[in-house]
């Protein structure tokens, strides 16, 4: 019995129910993923005052949290899904660096691909978040800082990184490209990975810089905000977000651009299939960091177990809203725990709906 439901809903309750059994069973195929490492730090606190001598707010810290970050929580995420990351990147021999390696580690991690390099500071994104006290909601973002190395990575080590990822790609079920432009993925090195990617007939996955898409021609899939594809519209002089969509599967010879819209779900533009979007159900949203993370290990999910476009958009929402309902202490990251349950409640949401 459908409880009304049409055909269209039909559809989707299967195949809400067919990525359950599909998770539930997961093999733990492995991920190559090759990018920037960093740590991220955030701290809580009350901002109920503003300074005697300047007009910005007193952040009076009440915890503190720190997590890794970029390429570092991806391969987290990989591995909690029931996947096996192999992840390349490099981290500085200092404090931060340490406790990155330690904590995927503590995790069961890969980190046999990161490189320590002496006299390197590891990048380091810190946040101050405050909220007036007494208020239940509220937390806004202060401040960012962040600690980087501005040098280039030696050259000797980029080869030695590249190579042996290149190495590794003929036993991956896909290959990620987390670019955020601190050096890991130079031109010369992407085009490289892509080249043997392509080779090999694995499926390559890039979140992307905006102003590095120049290192991403060929792949197969591309991960956008969908404040990233507004301003490329703008940029290419596009009428619509679907038109600059076009263009830039067009323009880059990618295969699949997916936009993350937070509230309003996920869409999957296609160069050969047709664009498929898919409605957020919560009806508040927490945050949003993460979100391009869950992404990439929503869609190197979905390579693993041969889905549609169709189903990856379905995955791709169902990972994006574990993230924005994620409370700060969730350290926002997949659990194959969570994305079960929360495909669970989305065909359930479904079916009631329709009754």
């Amino acid at each position: 019995m459908n409880m009304g439901m049409s055909d269209d809903d039909v559809r989707v309750h299967d195949a809400l129910k067919k990525l359950e059994r599909g998770l539930k069973n997961i093999k733990p195929s492995r991920v190559l993923l090759v990018g920037d490492v960093m740590m991220d730090c955030y701290i809580h606190g009350f901002a109920n005052n503003l300074n005697s001598r300047a007009p910005v707010p007193v952040l009076k810290e009440i915890s503190r949290d720190v997590d890794v970050g970029a390429a570092a929580h991806v391969a987290r995420g990989l591995d909690s899904l029931g996947l096996k990351s192999h992840l390349h990147g490099v981290v500085g021999d200092d404090d931060s660096g340490v406790l990155i390696l330690e904590m995927l580690e503590d995790e069961g991690v890969d980190t046999s691909g990161i490189a320590v390099l002496e006299d390197r500071t590891t990048t380091v994104k810190t946040r101050l978040l405050g909220a007036r006290e007494g208020l239940v909601k509220g937390e806004q973002l202060l401040l960012r800082w962040d600690i980087e190395d501005d040098d280039p990575i030696p050259s000797a080590a980029l080869k030695s990184l590249i190579d042996r990822t290149i190495e590794s790609i003929p036993n991956s079920s896909c290959l990620i490209l987390s670019d955020y432009g601190l050096g890991v993925l130079d031109d010369q090195g992407a085009e490289q990975l892509i080249a043997a990617a392509k080779e090999h007939n694995v499926p390559i996955i890039a979140d992307p810089k905006l102003t590095g898409l120049h290192r991403t021609h060929g792949v197969d899939w591309v991960l956008f905000q969908s404040k990233g594809l507004e301003l490329m519209r703008r940029r290419l002089g596009a009428a619509t977000g679907s038109e600059a969509a076009m263009m830039l599967l067009e323009n880059n010879d990618w295969k699949h651009l997916l936009i993350l819209e937070g509230q309003d779900g996920v869409t999957i533009h296609s160069r050969e299939n047709e664009t498929v979007h898919v409605q957020c159900m919560l009806e508040e949203i927490r945050q949003m960091i993460g979100l391009i993370d869950a992404a990439a290990v929503a869609v190197a999910t979905a390579i693993t177990l041969d889905l549609s476009v169709e189903e990856t958009a379905q995955l791709a929402n169902a990972a994006s809203e574990c993230i924005l309902i994620a409370d700060r202490t969730d350290r926002f990251v997949l659990r194959l725990d969570d994305m079960i349950a929360r495909i669970g409640d989305i065909a359930w949401s479904l079916q009631v709906s329709k009754r």
